[in-house]
């Protein structure tokens, strides 16, 4: 008799900063559940976690970046999805399996949702020196990996934009980090990737910042 079992996942709990910079028009419309503004996208995904532990493993301070791409709208039928990730070099061998169960999707929480419905094919993982910036009044954000990887916005404005105000969305029907997380939008002054065969440099294109606050586990 063939007996199964079940990793225990500990209790755990991170929160912090996403954003993105893609090949979509501001705003990028693929935060409103709707099709890519040329049908599919490509970008920078950057995560910088503020706070956060798995169990008795702290996080604090640690990032991970990714690179994606996908076709049709990612929230409905979509094809050819693809992704590669970069966990933070500076990680401990148990802060590196907890940024693994975490952000593959196997600790449950938003990501198992997210890791489900894009259904990407894996081009590539490994451990690398990401360098991201966010400003505390979300005037700008960047992440960097030293040769391979440069994103950088700057929080959008315009002429009826009170000064130091940002432009902000809540309640979005295609957030990337899940329900209930506050959206500033922006527009990127680098794009750029050459890594695991995705390559693209552009500027100008779309970038927004958005909160995420995950939590999960069962002891």
């Amino acid at each position: 008799m063939s007996e199964t079992t079940t990793a225990v996942i500990p209790k755990w709990h991170v929160t912090g900063d996403w954003f993105d910079t893609c090949k979509c028009n501001v705003p990028c419309p693929c935060s409103f559940a709707q099709l890519p503004t040329f049908g599919d996208c490509d970008g920078v995904l950057a995560w910088h976690i503020r706070e956060g532990a798995y169990g008795d493993v702290q996080l604090d301070g640690l990032n991970v970046l990714m690179l994606g791409s996908f076709v049709g709208n990612v929230w409905a039928e979509h094809s050819d999805s693809y992704a590669a990730v970069f966990l933070d070099e500076r990680a401990d061998d148990t802060q590196r399996g907890a940024l693994q169960m975490i952000f593959s999707g196997e600790a449950g929480s938003w990501p198992a949702e997210m890791t489900a419905m894009m259904g990407a094919e894996m081009r590539g993982m490994e451990f690398a020196p990401i360098e991201i910036e966010v400003d505390d009044d979300l005037a700008s954000w960047s992440a960097r990996i030293p040769g391979r990887v440069e994103a950088r916005a700057e929080a959008l404005t315009g002429p009826t934009t009170p000064e130091g105000a940002r432009v902000q969305s809540s309640n979005l029907p295609g957030s990337e980090t899940g329900p209930g997380q506050v959206a500033t939008w922006g527009r990127a002054t680098a794009d750029q990737a050459d890594a695991f065969g995705f390559q693209w440099s552009r500027e100008g294109q779309s970038s927004k910042h958005i909160t995420f606050d995950w939590a999960g586990g069962t002891v």
